[in-house]
């Protein structure tokens, strides 16, 4: 059974360019073309070879050089290839001019494309499907000409300006469409904004985990709330937030939310489409840096998350790092001990369940930052209001007193304003 899979699983070649003298680039060459590899095992494909080619700059035709060309050609008819994916994003030209060179029957795509058609195969939600449409779509737009090479060949090349206006017809028709899913997630986005401001009437704080594709997010979600959020040994098995409340053991409250991987080189369409479901970053009391720290590029994935948010400008909020999968590491001991030295980072293991009161402890350390001290009197048939501030407040001391219960407390801004009919009661 296993071998009639493997006959029909699309055979995949791998080609990178490292740039000289390029310090943008976080991954090596060599670390990059692997996790390309990953990307497209998560597609479905068949990872049969690689290679790479140094270059000043890249060729405006083929991107790599012509003697680069030539090698792919011989591996694709050696190795039975079928598709060549590029570790970067190609333009239309050199699209085109690969596809030619290397046969009708290769498809040429890069990271951009495979990293949407991932994104497309994962989409479980109304939303998601929306957003990863429009990705695509943007995408293809100045792409569109290598499409309409048929219509040339159909007359022997004497109809071009046929498939010009061909051409033009069809990227009105992407135009129209991209419009009509730009107003839907408009949509989607006010009407997520209407619930986020429900969420927000009920004075929970919101922490948000976010971090490289495949750190563990899904799986601290899962075992800090019971959720039953898909965890796979994939990128991007999830893309879609999913926000869950947890309870702690001593009785306070917050909302979890669980947002998609981020990834190096991820494509600016994407960031763009998926900016409504990122707003729910933004909105955040906490950011949670969920780090793979036995991953052996946990440095570079941690600066390629930072890159990310610096784009989403979410600075000014709290942030606490998260050393997950630590008992993977050859010496936990030792990263403990590291980690006890920095400030904000804690260690554990979503998957046994190791370290996790620490985490949520530390979670409500950094959430007393966000909030705010009041010195409240609540009446006594205010007993739900009481309620509320222990469960999503930190409560310093209560009295009893002839007229209610005096409250000391630090809770979050938005609740802190509900108190403020009271505060005339407030006793210094």
């Amino acid at each position: 059974m296993m071998k009639i899979m493997e006959v029909f699983e699309e055979k995949a070649y791998l080609v990178g360019v490292e740039r000289k003298g390029d310090t943008d680039n976080l991954f090596s060459i060599e670390e990059s073309l692997k996790e390309l590899a990953q990307l497209a095992e998560t597609a479905g494909l068949m990872v049969v070879g690689s290679t790479y080619q140094k270059l000043t700059s890249p060729n405006p035709r083929t991107y790599i050089g012509s003697g680069k060309v030539a090698e792919i050609k011989s591996a694709i008819h050696a190795l039975g290839v079928e598709t060549v994916i590029f570790d970067d994003e190609l333009s239309a030209g050199q699209l085109r001019n690969l596809e030619k060179t290397f046969g009708g029957d290769v498809r040429v795509c890069d990271r951009t494309a495979l990293i949407l058609d991932i994104f497309n195969q994962r989409a479980a939600t109304h939303e998601a499907a929306l957003q990863v449409a429009l990705a695509q779509m943007e995408y293809q737009l100045p792409r569109l000409t290598k499409m309409w090479t048929h219509l040339e060949r159909q007359a022997g090349g004497k109809v071009k300006g046929m498939g010009e206006k061909q051409i033009e017809v069809d990227k009105r028709i992407l135009r129209t469409q991209i419009g009509v899913l730009k107003k839907e997630l408009e949509s989607v986005r006010k009407h997520r904004k209407q619930y986020r401001n429900r969420r927000f009437s009920v004075p929970v704080p919101v922490v948000s985990l976010v971090g490289y594709t495949n750190a563990g997010k899904s799986t601290l979600l899962n075992r800090l709330t019971g959720a039953d959020v898909l965890t796979e040994n994939q990128l991007f098995a999830t893309l879609d937030p999913t926000t869950r409340r947890v309870q702690m053991k001593n009785g306070r409250e917050f909302l979890l939310t669980d947002t998609v991987g981020f990834i190096q080189k991820l494509p600016t369409t994407l960031v763009a489409a998926f900016r409504a479901t990122l707003e729910e970053i933004s909105e955040s009391s906490l950011l949670v840096h969920v780090v793979d720290i036995s991953h052996p590029l946990a440095k570079q994935q941690i600066d390629a998350v930072d890159k990310v948010l610096s784009e989403l400008d979410v600075s000014s909020i709290p942030k606490l790092m998260v050393w997950n999968k630590f008992d993977r590491v050859s010496d936990p001991q030792m990263v403990k001990l590291e980690a006890e030295k920095r400030e904000d980072v804690v260690c554990i293991s979503a998957l046994s369940g190791e370290g996790l009161d620490e985490f949520c402890n530390a979670v409500q350390e950094k959430l007393k930052d966000s909030m705010v001290w009041v010195e409240a009197l609540v009446p006594f048939d205010k007993g739900e209001l009481l309620s509320t501030i222990h469960q999503v407040g930190m409560v310093e001391r209560t009295e009893y007193t002839e007229d209610g219960t005096l409250v000391k407390a630090y809770v979050p801004l938005r609740f802190a304003r509900l108190l403020t009919p009271m505060r005339q009661m407030c006793i210094s």
